[in-house]
């Protein structure tokens, strides 16, 4: 495999004909590099993700765009991946589309309001191209993916992330529908992954098998750690079943590990009383 470019937040990098990517300034431990946005077109332009209210962002957008953006499309309502929607409609007049607001967990965005609600199996024809809403719950319940037909490219948002695992976390995250939409985009006619955060993915079957076998391994050592240690809190249980990720991010991890127990116990194999797990 070759080396992979590393990504320079506000660089434009064509990562498909008529599809460039640009990535926010907000690099960190759940955003990788940053966030990415994508400009789909030519003459007229659509928008995936157009990421966090940073104004090096939006400036670094709107120069790109000129007058040409039409479409806005949001994978999700996560404050780093919607919030500026609202800025460059204001600016551009660009529609927004998007599955719609979700309970707020305090983790969305709360001021989200699409122009049209998507939901899964819509199309909305942009100019040349033609994108498909494929509905992925999971990461979070109003999560959309977009397929570019023809192409077989996924912009899959948070549902697949280059280079990390994806956080669940509970109540909105869910981990059997995560599963359930892994599950899905195999049977999808996709050739590429663009995710939200990372590089492209060239082997999306193969990157969604392996996330699928991670996910089972890990629920199998979140089993196995609960039948050794527990009763336990969440904070007693990550501290051995996440003992192969760094402690500075237990704290993340621990989200993960709650989806990973409320499907445990849907499956009758862990109970929760007041916070306090142990095997059934």
């Amino acid at each position: 495999m070759a080396e992979l470019i590393p990504i320079v937040a506000g660089e434009i990098v064509e990562i498909a004909p008529g599809v460039r990517r640009l990535t926010a300034p907000n690099p960190g431990v759940m955003t990788g590099p940053g966030t990415n946005t994508y400009l789909l077109g030519h003459d007229e332009l659509a928008l995936i993700d157009p990421g966090p209210e940073l104004e090096a962002h939006r400036e670094a957008i709107l120069t790109a765009v000129g007058d040409r953006l039409r479409w806005i499309f949001c994978t999700h309502t996560h404050r780093d991946h919607s919030p500026l929607a609202r800025v460059l409609r204001a600016a551009t007049g660009a529609r927004v589309y998007g599955y719609g607001v979700t309970p707020d967990d305090g983790r969305q965005d709360e001021q989200f309001a699409p122009d049209q609600a998507l939901h899964d199996g819509d199309i909305v024809t942009c100019g040349e191209y033609r994108l498909r809403a494929v509905h992925t719950p999971g990461h979070a319940s109003n999560h959309l993916c977009y397929l570019l037909e023809d192409r077989g490219v996924l912009f899959t948002g948070d549902h697949v992330m280059q280079g990390s695992t994806v956080v669940i976390s509970p109540p909105d995250g869910d981990m059997q529908a995560y599963l359930d939409s892994l599950q899905r985009l195999l049977t999808l006619p996709v050739g590429a992954l663009a995710p939200g955060h990372g590089h492209v993915i060239e082997t999306p079957q193969e990157e969604v098998r392996r996330l699928i076998a991670h996910r089972m391994r890990r629920e199998e050592k979140v089993h196995a750690t609960l039948q050794r240690v527990g009763p336990a809190t969440l904070e007693q249980l990550v501290i051995h079943a996440y003992d192969d990720v760094p402690p500075r991010i237990h704290h993340v991890a621990l989200r993960s590990l709650h989806a990973s127990l409320i499907r445990l116990e849907s499956k009758g194999l862990a109970a929760n009383a007041g916070g306090v797990w142990r095997v059934r």
